[in-house]
C-alpha cells in the first residue's frame, strides 16, 4: 500500500490553508454560512480531491467521465469547503467563489446538482445521503464501472433512523465500493451529539452491521489517504470515524456549537484572516 510523501504533505496542508481561508471569507462576504461544519471537513476533501478520488474537472466533456469517483456530501451545509475544493482544482473560477449564496449564483447555500459541475447529488436534507450513495454504488456494480463512492456524513445526521436503514442495506449488497466518512465533530446545531441522542460507540454500531471501520484524526492527511487505501482494498462497506474539531483553524471557532450556523462580524473576520494568514 502507499503512503503519502513529506512533499505530497506539505502540498495537501497548504492547500487546506487557502480552503480555510476561503470558507471563512465566503461566509462573511455572503453574511450566513456554516463556519464550523465547513472548517471541519477541510482536510478530509483536500485529501480526497488531491490524492484519492479518480476526478474530472471537465466533468462530462471528458470521455472517461463514467469511471470517476464520486463524492456525495450528505452534510450539504459544507458546501463552502466542497465549492472551495472543486474551484482549486480547476472546476470553475475561484473568482466565482465570492457569490456563494448570492441570489442567482451557482454556489447555493447547499450543493444543487441543476446549477454546477462537480456535484453529483442535490443535498441538505440531512440523513439523505448514505442512501443515495447506497443506490449509486449499487448502479456501479450493475454497470460493472470499478469505480467507488465517497459519501460525507455529518456526526449529528447519524441520529436519523435513515442512516441506519443505508448502512444495512450496504452491508447486505455487499457494497465494497462504498466509503462513509463520519465527520465526527461532537458537537451540532444545539450542543454536543451526545447529549442530544447519544451515539457512543459508534464503531461497534458499524461493525454489527456487516460494515468495516476504521478510527481516524481527521485532520491528519497520512491518516485520511491510509485509510481510503485500506477502505479500497476491503470487501465490504467501510466507515472511516475521522475524528475532527468543529470550527477548526479559528481559536475561537473550534468546539464551539455557536459557530455551527452564523456569520462573523467585521471584526471576527478579521481576526479569523489574521489567525489563518500565520
Amino acid at each position: 500500500m502507499t503512503e503519502l510523501n513529506e512533499k505530497e504533505i506539505r502540498e495537501i496542508r497548504e492547500f487546506a490553508k487557502e480552503i480555510r481561508k476561503n470558507i471563512v471569507e465566503m461566509i462573511y462576504t455572503a453574511k450566513s454560512g456554516h463556519p464550523g461544519g465547513n472548517l471541519s471537513a477541510v482536510e478530509i476533501l483536500s485529501t480526497l480531491y488531491l490524492k484519492c478520488m479518480n476526478h474530472f474537472p471537465d466533468w462530462d466533456k471528458n470521455p472517461q467521465f463514467k469511471t470517476r469517483d464520486r463524492l456525495i456530501l450528505s452534510k450539504g451545509h459544507a458546501s463552502a469547503c466542497l465549492y472551495s475544493v472543486l474551484a482549486h482544482c480547476g472546476y470553475f473560477p475561484v473568482e466565482e467563489l465570492k457569490t456563494f449564496r448570492q441570489l442567482g449564483s451557482r454556489l447555493q447555500g447547499h450543493p444543487s446538482v441543476k446549477h454546477l459541475k462537480g456535484i453529483e447529488v442535490s443535498t441538505g436534507s440531512l440523513g439523505q445521503g448514505l442512501s443515495i450513495a447506497c443506490g449509486v454504488a449499487l448502479g456501479l456494480k450493475l454497470d460493472k464501472i470499478d469505480s467507488n463512492v465517497f459519501v460525507y456524513i455529518g456526526d449529528g445526521e447519524l441520529q436519523e433512523g435513515s442512516v441506519w436503514e443505508g448502512v444495512m442495506n450496504a452491508s447486505h449488497n455487499k457494497l465494497d465500493n462504498l466509503i462513509a466518512f463520519i465527520d465526527k465533530n461532537n458537537l451540532q446545531i444545539d450542543g454536543k451529539t451526545d447529549d442530544i441522542k447519544c451515539m457512543t460507540p459508534l464503531d461497534s454500531k458499524f461493525l454489527s452491521f456487516g460494515w468495516d471501520c476504521i478510527e481516524i484524526d481527521g485532520h491528519n492527511p497520512s491518516e485520511i489517504y491510509d485509510a481510503v487505501q485500506k477502505a479500497k482494498q476491503n470487501n465490504k462497506p467501510t466507515a472511516i470515524i475521522a475524528n475532527t474539531v468543529k470550527g477548526k483553524g479559528v481559536s475561537f471557532m473550534e468546539n464551539n456549537a455557536g459557530w455551527h450556523g452564523k456569520a462573523p462580524n467585521k471584526d471576527e473576520f478579521a481576526l479569523a484572516m489574521e489567525e489563518l494568514n500565520k
